[in-house]
C-alpha cells in the first residue's frame, strides 16, 4: 500500500463526511484543534513514545481536545496510531481549500513593498475576483525588496506588477538594444 505523503486524502475524506452531515465548521474547528496538538513538540514526542500505552495516550488527548467532534477524535486517533499526527496542520489547510473551493471562494496571496491600506485591499481584492471570476480573499504580505507594486498568487495564476519586476525587464531590454 503507497504510503500518505500528505494530509489530501484525509481532508478529502472528512471534507465529504462533513458535507454528508452538514457539519462543515464543527469538523473546520475539529481539525483546527487537531492542527494545534501537532505543533507542541512536547506533546508529540511524548504521544510518539512506544513505551507509553495507547489508552494513556488516548486519555490524554481527551484531555487537550477538549470538547471536540467524536468524528474528529476518531482521526486524532488514526493519526496518533500511525505515528503521523504531524501531518494535523496540513490535514487543516487541505480541509480549508475544499471548503473555500465548496463556497466559491478563492484565496490569493499577495505580496506588497509596503502594508495595504483598507482601500488598496479591496481594490486588489475586486480586481483578483474580476480575474477569476470568484470571490477572492487576500493574505497581504510585505517585502520591501520588490520595491513597489505587488505581486499576487491565485492558485496557478501568478500576476508581477511589481517594480522590481519591471526594472528586471528594462535593464534585460537596455542589455540586448545595446547588442
Amino acid at each position: 500500500m503507497p504510503k500518505i505523503t500528505s494530509g489530501k486524502r484525509y481532508a478529502q475524506a472528512a471534507f465529504e463526511l462533513a458535507l454528508e452531515k452538514d457539519e462543515l465548521e464543527i469538523w473546520q474547528q475539529g481539525l483546527k484543534k487537531i492542527a494545534d496538538l501537532a505543533k507542541d513538540e512536547e506533546l508529540m514526542a511524548l504521544l510518539q513514545n512506544p513505551r507509553l500505552p495507547f489508552p494513556d495516550k488516548k486519555s490524554l488527548l481527551e484531555k487537550r481536545l477538549g470538547e471536540i467532534n467524536p468524528l474528529s477524535f476518531n482521526l486524532t486517533l488514526l493519526l496518533v496510531s500511525k505515528g503521523i499526527l504531524r501531518r494535523g496542520g496540513d490535514i487543516f489547510q487541505q480541509y480549508n481549500t475544499l471548503l473555500d473551493a465548496h463556497r466559491g471562494v478563492e484565496r490569493a496571496k499577495v505580496t506588497a513593498a509596503l502594508p495595504l491600506g483598507d482601500e488598496e485591499g479591496e481594490a486588489i481584492t475586486l480586481r483578483l475576483g474580476e480575474m477569476v471570476k470568484r470571490k477572492v480573499v487576500i493574505d497581504a504580505q510585505v517585502d520591501s525588496s520588490i520595491i513597489g507594486g505587488f505581486i499576487a498568487r491565485v492558485g496557478d495564476m501568478l500576476i508581477d506588477g511589481s517594480i522590481r519586476q519591471r526594472l528586471e525587464s528594462l535593464k534585460k531590454n537596455l542589455v540586448e538594444a545595446g547588442r
